[in-house]
């Protein structure tokens, strides 16, 4: 997937940050793909720099492409420590420009909310289908930006009302664990 400038969720594109998004049943499944598999060698051969970061889904409503693509597992939700988030909506044509208009803020007062610890704006289609990554440091942190901030929950009502998506998702997980760098910024998984 592409990314926004800076990999966050401004235009215009930036053609040097990109995103992958891939679902395992297993962490050797993923190694198999890590090590061997085309588009991560084709990655490799251009990128500087490289972030991964190893998931486990613990909550996920909505759909992505008409697809829920990740697996629950019935488990112990009590979440402590530090937590994954992806956002992602399809935005309908007639109101991409309203969207713009608005998101903004929401992104600007994510970066600024307490135990905010990094965000990537990323999307099959820049303008269509977009999603935000982001990582808190606790639930708490993550819950407080998501429902009382002032400029992301404004947004979410908006939304509602204004009817901007023809899809959403939304999906919160677990870190298992993460190496490399983002924009210079690694992520302790602990």
């Amino acid at each position: 997937m592409g990314s926004g400038k800076d990999a966050q969720v401004d235009l215009p594109a930036d053609f040097k940050h990109w995103a992958v998004l891939t679902t395992w049943e297993t962490r050797s499944d993923y190694e198999i793909f890590n090590d061997q598999s085309f588009v991560m060698k084709w990655f490799r051969f251009f990128g500087i720099e490289e972030f991964t970061i190893l998931l486990n889904p613990l909550a996920s409503h909505g759909l992505w492409s008409g697809r829920q693509p990740f697996k629950i597992e019935i488990t112990n939700n009590k979440l402590a420590g530090k937590v994954a988030v992806i956002t992602r909506a399809a935005i309908k044509f007639n109101k991409v420009k309203e969207f713009r208009k608005n998101i903004k803020r929401a992104a600007d007062s994510m970066r600024e909310a307490p135990g905010f610890i990094l965000s990537a704006g990323m999307g099959e289609n820049p303008y269509f289908d977009q999603a935000t990554f982001s990582i808190w440091k606790d639930l708490d942190s993550m819950k407080n930006y998501a429902y009382k901030s002032f400029d992301h929950s404004d947004v979410i009502k908006l939304t509602r009302e204004r009817k901007w998506y023809t899809e959403e998702l939304f999906a919160r997980f677990e870190i298992i664990d993460s190496w490399g760098t983002l924009n210079g910024k690694s992520v302790d998984p602990n």
